[in-house]
């Protein structure tokens, strides 16, 4: 009876033991489970695009045409506009300059390669601030002007292929930096000290 009631306990504990252990590799993987397409932001423009997630992709690539290259500083820049679909369907062109960071080789459908320049963009993905390489790519046969690639979605993001539209497109507001907090303070004492005068 002794040597039953132990084995009971052991594969008792051993259930319990397991599904812990499970979800303690998952929290400290840290990815957000994301839809095949979602929403993302870029702030400094306020708009809202989809985004294509495709792990088949290494680069991420944005609709960006009327690319041209230049020095600034004896440093290597691109020009470039981007065309961009907000999710009501309006269109935007917006002229952006931007430091070169590499060019790219890329296999097209067809079979032919094209040599592409490779920026970096800030944007919001899941309510969080990211920034990643993007190739400039004239995107006008495609459904989605931007691609999120595996080179991005790696430690970010697992794609569940049967769901869209599952993380927050926006980031929150930054918090003010510690210096202005205590000046406005101060300022509100100040201005409640001259009202308790009066």
């Amino acid at each position: 009876m002794i040597r039953q009631g132990l084995l009971a306990l052991i594969l008792l504990s051993g259930f319990v033991v397991a599904p812990l252990a499970v979800a303690d590799s998952s929290e400290q993987a840290g990815k957000v489970i994301a839809g095949w397409v979602e929403s993302i932001t870029f702030p400094d423009k306020e708009l809202v695009v989809k985004a294509k997630l495709d792990s088949g992709a290494k680069t991420s690539s944005i609709f960006g045409v009327n690319v041209e290259s230049f020095e600034k500083d004896g440093d290597p820049w691109v020009r470039f506009d981007l065309y961009l679909e907000d999710i009501r369907d309006e269109a935007h062109r917006i002229q952006m300059e931007r430091p070169l960071t590499r060019r790219v080789k890329i296999k097209n459908h067809d079979g032919n390669h094209d040599r592409r320049m490779v920026v970096e963009l800030e944007f919001c993905f899941d309510g969080r601030r990211h920034t990643t390489e993007f190739t400039l790519a004239d995107r006008n046969e495609f459904i989605y002007d931007v691609l999120l690639g595996r080179e991005f979605l790696k430690g970010v993001a697992v794609i569940d292929p049967e769901e869209t539209f599952l993380t927050l497109a926006a980031c929150p507001e930054p918090e003010p930096e510690p210096d202005e907090a205590e000046s406005e303070a101060d300022s509100d004492d100040r201005k409640s000290g001259e009202d308790d005068s009066e």
